[in-house]
């Protein structure tokens, strides 16, 4: 009876050793993962599907990230991601172009293209017949007042041969572009045509859309991309490659799958839901816009990215002049 009782004492001995052993390792493994905040530049849309794909697909689990989507503060997402409350953010090239060219420049940097080309343009209703910048004269459009938006505009027209003085500014307050041009409170807007030009579609709405880069490749910049703070980059290599692996995976996913990645996106946030025929329209244009090929997600060209920022310096649109390369790596994807 003796040998039994301390075989039954080493028995729950070594029981207890492996339920505490146990209990260390799930704590370690819960202790490796890292809340990631990301900062977007708007309302979640389909932009951003990859990294809602990433998320529910569980491809940041795997790197034992656990990322978190905020909202944008009014002074926008870069101001947020140089401040350190959130590790990454979505930008542009041309907002981001503000936050670097200064005397002290924000410590931020693009790591990531997110649309491999600018899908911005120039939106009329058709019986108008804008089909060109020229006819842009004479016409309200509506600006955002912004230096380097205007710029755009004046260049496009000037070299369609036509008079920017001719337009007729309008402030953009607008909100739904199709709806506003369809009551007739402006001519013609700058859209996103991703977004806007699939909206027409699905409501069956009649427009003229001409792009900024089929009128000039210096126009073909990066629009939106992905930023990450200096000093997190620095001190976390490892845990930024390892966001980008999984978000590239994800946009991979999106490039391939856009009614899935929709539904995805939709089930991760429920109130896209009533823009149902939107969201799906919207991902299957912008799926085939992410990437250049199923490897290529979010590279960064240095000839594209520095023949913008030439232009900039140029007309004078920056307070300290931008330098070759300055702002971006591609270091940071995948290889």
């Amino acid at each position: 009876m003796k040998q039994d009782g301390r075989k039954w004492l080493i028995v729950l001995f070594s029981f207890s050793l492996i339920v505490i052993f146990s209990g260390c390792q799930s704590k370690q493994t819960k202790s490796k993962n890292r809340t990631i905040t990301v900062v977007l530049d708007w309302t979640p849309n389909t932009n951003h599907t990859g990294m809602y794909v990433a998320k529910q697909k569980d491809y940041y689990k795997k790197y034992h990230l656990n990322v978190k989507f905020i909202q944008p503060p009014k002074d926008g997402a870069e101001q947020l991601v140089a401040s350190g409350k959130a590790d990454f953010g979505i930008s542009a090239q041309d907002t981001f172009a503000g936050a670097i060219a200064r005397k002290n420049p924000l410590p931020i940097t693009t790591i990531a293209g997110i649309i491999q080309h600018n899908t911005s343009g120039i939106m009329s209703r058709k019986a108008d017949d804008i089909t060109s910048p020229q006819k842009m004269m004479g016409k309200r459009y509506s600006t955002w007042d912004l230096p380097i938006e205007q710029a755009t505009i004046k260049q496009v027209v000037n070299d369609d041969n036509g008079n920017y003085k001719k337009l007729k500014l309008i402030p953009n307050n607008i909100t739904d572009e199709v709806a506003a041009l369809k009551a007739k409170q402006t001519d013609d807007i700058w859209v996103f045509y991703g977004w806007a030009g699939q909206n027409a579609k699905v409501k069956n709405f009649p427009i003229n859309y001409f792009s900024f880069r089929s009128l000039n490749k210096v126009f073909d910049y990066y629009t939106p991309t992905l930023i990450s703070n200096n000093s997190f980059l620095k001190k976390n290599p490892q845990v930024a490659k390892d966001f980008m692996k999984a978000t590239t995976k994800g946009y991979n996913y999106a490039s391939k799958h856009p009614h899935q990645s929709a539904d995805i996106l939709m089930d991760q946030v429920p109130e896209l839901k009533s823009n149902r025929k939107l969201i799906y329209a919207s991902q299957a244009y912008l799926s085939k816009q992410y990437s250049l090929g199923p490897t290529q997600w979010g590279k960064i060209s240095a000839n594209r990215w520095n023949g913008f920022y030439t232009w900039l310096n140029q007309h004078n649109l920056v307070s300290v002049k931008l330098k070759k390369d300055q702002g971006f790596t591609n270091k940071y994807l995948p290889k």
